[in-house]
C-alpha cells in the first residue's frame, strides 16, 4: 500500500478526539470535588450537559446546520462542564440552564458558533450569573452536608429552606471578608478552615489533569506556566511588601480556580491568541488582572473578567506578537 501522507507532514487530532480527552482529564478533579463537596456538583455537571446539547441542536437545526456533525465534536459538552464546575454546587439547576443556554446561545453561536467565537463561553455565562445573582453565586456548600443525598435533590430543585445553614464562603471571599474585619493574613491562616485544604485537594485534581494535557500535547506549556508562574511572581511580591494584608503565593494558586483556569479555561484555542508569544502576553494579563480583582476588586474571584477582557485584547495581541515575514523588514 502507497503511504501518500508526506513524512514531514504529522496527522492531526480530530476537534473530537480532542475534547474527549479534555473531558478525561476534567474526571479527577471532579471525582474529588463530588468527594469533598457532595453530589451537588455532578448534578450541575449533568444538567448543564443535557442543556448544552439540547440548545446546540435547536440552534444548529435554525440555523440549518447538520447537527450530528456539530453534536460530536462535543465542544458544547466542555463548554457545559467547565461553567458547571465554576458555579456553586448549592445552585438551584436555574441558574444553570440560564448560564448555559447563555454560553451556548448568546457567547458560542450569535458569533457563529465553533471557532468563530469571539470570547470563552463558559466564562461569558459565568460573568453573567455572577452580576445577575451575586448571592447565589457566592455561597458554597459546606462539607458537613456532603452525604446526604436528599438535601442535595433539594437544593438542587431550589427548594431548600434552611440556605444558610449549608452555605458557606470560598477561602478567597473568607480572606477578604476577615481582613476587612481587622484581622491580619497570619491569624486568617492559622485559624482550623477545613475547607482550605479540601478546595486545594480539587485544585490538585485539576492539576493532574492538566499535566495530562501537557503530555499528551493537547496544549502547549505557554499559556498554562506563564500564568502560574505570573500569579506566583505577584503574590509573592505583595507578600513581601505586607505579609499581614496579602496572602502567600500558595493561596491564590491552590484555591479558586486556578488550576482549572490555568489548563482548561485561558488554553481554549479559539478564543486566545495563536502566537507562542502572544500566548505568554495573554497569559500575564490574564494572572495581573486576576490578582487585582481578587485582592482589590469588590469580587472574590476575578477569572471570568480577566479572562473576558483578555479575550477584547487578543486581535491586538496577536498584532503585535507576529513574528517578521522572512524577508521584511
Amino acid at each position: 500500500m502507497i503511504n501518500l501522507q508526506s513524512p514531514f507532514v504529522q496527522g492531526s487530532s480530530s476537534v473530537s478526539t480532542i475534547m474527549l480527552l479534555v473531558l478525561l482529564t476534567l474526571l479527577p478533579g471532579l471525582f474529588l470535588y463530588i468527594h469533598f463537596f457532595g453530589l451537588g456538583i455532578l448534578l450541575n455537571v449533568l444538567i448543564a450537559t443535557i442543556t448544552a446539547i439540547f440548545a446546540e441542536f435547536i440552534i444548529l437545526k435554525i440555523r440549518k446546520l447538520p447537527a450530528k456533525i456539530f453534536l460530536t465534536d462535543y465542544t458544547a459538552v466542555v463548554t457545559a462542564w467547565l461553567l458547571a464546575l465554576s458555579i456553586p454546587s448549592i445552585a438551584p439547576w436555574w441558574i444553570t440552564v440560564l448560564g448555559t443556554l447563555f454560553a451556548i446561545v448568546v457567547a458560542k453561536h450569535f458569533y457563529g458558533g465553533i471557532g468563530s467565537n469571539l470570547f470563552n463561553p463558559a466564562m461569558i455565562g459565568y460573568a453573567i450569573l455572577l452580576i445577575s445573582f451575586p448571592a447565589v453565586m457566592t455561597k458554597w456548600q459546606n462539607p458537613s452536608h456532603i452525604n446526604d443525598m436528599g438535601l442535595s435533590l433539594s437544593i438542587f430543585l431550589g427548594g431548600i429552606d434552611n440556605y444558610d445553614a449549608i452555605a458557606s464562603a470560598t477561602p478567597l471571599d473568607y480572606l477578604k471578608t476577615e481582613l476587612l474585619q481587622g484581622k491580619n493574613v497570619s491569624q486568617i491562616m492559622n485559624e482550623p478552615i477545613a475547607k482550605l485544604t479540601q478546595m486545594q485537594w480539587v485544585s490538585f485534581g485539576f492539576f493532574i489533569g492538566g499535566i495530562i494535557l501537557l503530555l499528551t500535547k493537547v496544549i502547549t506549556w505557554h499559556l498554562p506556566l506563564t500564568y502560574l508562574v505570573t500569579l506566583f511572581v505577584i503574590a509573592s511580591i505583595f507578600h513581601l511588601i505586607d505579609p499581614n494584608q496579602f496572602a502567600p503565593f500558595q493561596f491564590h494558586l491552590l484555591n479558586g480556580g486556578t488550576m482549572l483556569a490555568a489548563f482548561f479555561i485561558i488554553t481554549d484555542p479559539v478564543s486566545g491568541p495563536t502566537t507562542p508569544n502572544g500566548k505568554i502576553f495573554f497569559a500575564i494579563l490574564i494572572a495581573t488582572l486576576v490578582y487585582v480583582i481578587r485582592v482589590f476588586g469588590g469580587y472574590p474571584e476575578g477569572i471570568a473578567f480577566a479572562v473576558i477582557f483578555a479575550n477584547i485584547c487578543v486581535p491586538l495581541i496577536d498584532k503585535l506578537s507576529q513574528p517578521k515575514v522572512f524577508g521584511h523588514e
